[in-house]
């Protein structure tokens, strides 16, 4: 029968909330027993505090180990082993239906709800009435020290209130005399008002005298400043005649000029005559040796002649007196290594253009495509290399396409790009396009 008063004791239990104080403890019990147990012996709700120190798993977990306590009887009976480890004697009381007299309530109601003896609803219930009478206790003291302090401070009130209305007497024959004392001055100050309004007629009038004088000179100024415009359009006009006169002179000047000249070139003629020297039949161009047409056979033209990929068409083009290599960065390293990252494909195009700007002395401009960037790109520009990304809503082959009109006619510019938009753009303003497999076949020669 006694499973059956214990089924009923838990059902009581459970329908009546624990005190406060006695929930505090057990909260208590089972932080504390916390370290003695392993990560698989908690309920899963509470191994997130597992790595908790005691007092933050108390101060964060308490109502998780409490639900827990409550609903798993496993995770209880766990508990309760350690609590009998760590305090053997008041378990063992306990489990003997007699708690040790002096023993803290709390502690035996605690240890009761944790180790669930017989009787123990009502060892919870008695440590809630002992924790509520102690309360109550505590109350009725605070309540009669609040007490006197009240009337004692009633009873410095009314010695106050008695002491008050002299002092009150005082302040008001006090005031009483100020009051006269500010009378007086106020009168005083009404004579220094009316005083300062009889200063202020007489400085207005002053003021008016000043502004009318004034007036006067202003006056005298713009006849003055009329007079003086006058005198500046004359000289204005004296100016222009001189100009006029001098352009005159100038002419004259120019016309003798140009007759010496003509005397001069009329002189040349003559001495030609004089000396009858023979008409020129031979010009500079043709007394240079080379192969003429028709004397070369093909198969020497296609020894001589470069693919349109070959590595040395671009040397021969960068050797160009002032050339300028414009590179298509993304179309560049996406035709080479397009499996790398962007980074790693900018910083492995932008060494080997460093090499060669080393080697072949040209200018060198790389651009890439701002588009392609999630983020600004802190990178130190190579040596000889200049490198550009175009500014959002601008592609690269139009950044490239600005390049090659900003040059002026005449500089050797090669642009290396496989994109035909852009090398047919790039020829029509008289830049020389090249592939990017040439550059990157003469790159791999480099590394």
């Amino acid at each position: 029968m006694e499973p059956a008063s214990g089924a009923g004791d838990a059902a009581e239990a459970l329908d009546r909330p624990l005190p406060e104080g006695v929930r505090r403890r057990v909260v208590g019990f089972v932080s504390d027993a916390f370290g003695g147990l392993t990560l698989a012996d908690l309920p899963a709700q509470l191994r997130q505090y597992a790595r908790f120190t005691p007092t933050r798993r108390a101060k964060f977990a308490g109502n998780a180990m409490a639900s827990a306590l409550e609903s798993d009887p496993v995770f209880r009976g766990r508990i309760g082993e350690k609590l009998k480890e760590a305090q053997p004697e008041l378990a063992g009381a306990l489990e003997s239906g007699v708690p040790p007299a002096a023993a803290d309530p709390l502690d035996v109601a605690a240890a009761a709800y944790v180790l669930r003896p017989p009787g123990w609803v009502k060892l919870v219930a008695a440590a809630g009435e002992e924790v509520e009478r102690a309360d109550a206790e505590r109350a009725g003291e605070e309540t009669q020290r609040e007490l006197e302090r009240l009337r004692a401070e009633l009873a410095g009130l009314r010695e106050q209130q008695k002491t008050g209305g002299e002092q009150l007497r005082q302040e008001l024959d006090a005031a009483k005399k100020e009051a006269e004392s500010l009378q007086r001055k106020l009168r005083s100050a009404l004579n220094d008002v009316k005083r300062g309004e009889a200063a202020l007629r007489k400085a207005t009038g002053e003021i008016e005298a000043v502004r009318a004088e004034a007036a006067g000179q202003v006056a005298a100024a713009e006849s003055e400043a009329r007079r003086l415009k006058s005198r500046l359009g004359e000289a204005e006009a004296a100016l222009e005649a001189s100009r006029r006169a001098t352009r005159e002179g100038r002419s004259v000047e120019d016309m003798r000029v140009r007759l010496l000249l003509d005397t001069v070139l009329e002189s040349a003629q003559g001495l030609r005559r004089e000396l009858a020297l023979p008409p020129v039949s031979v010009r500079p161009a043709e007394t240079v040796d080379a192969v003429e047409p028709g004397r070369m056979t093909p198969k020497d033209i296609a020894a001589r002649a470069l693919s349109e990929t070959d590595p040395a068409l671009l040397d021969q083009l960068l050797a160009l007196p002032q050339a300028h290599l414009v590179v298509d960065g993304y179309n560049v390293t996406k035709t080479g290594y397009p499996t790398m990252p962007l980074e790693k494909q900018r910083l492995r195009l932008l060494g080997g253009l460093s090499m060669l700007a080393a080697q072949t002395g040209a200018e060198m401009t790389c651009v890439f495509d701002g588009a392609e960037l999630a983020a600004p790109v802190l990178l130190a520009p190579p040596r000889g290399v200049r490198v550009l990304f175009s500014k959002p809503g601008v592609t690269a082959d139009e950044l490239i396409r600005q390049l090659v009109r900003a040059e002026p006619p005449g500089r050797p510019v090669v642009v290396v790009s496989t994109d035909r938009e852009v090398a047919d753009g790039v020829a029509k303003s008289g830049a020389r396009p090249v592939a990017s497999a040439m550059l990157l076949k003469r790159l791999s020669r480099i590394s």
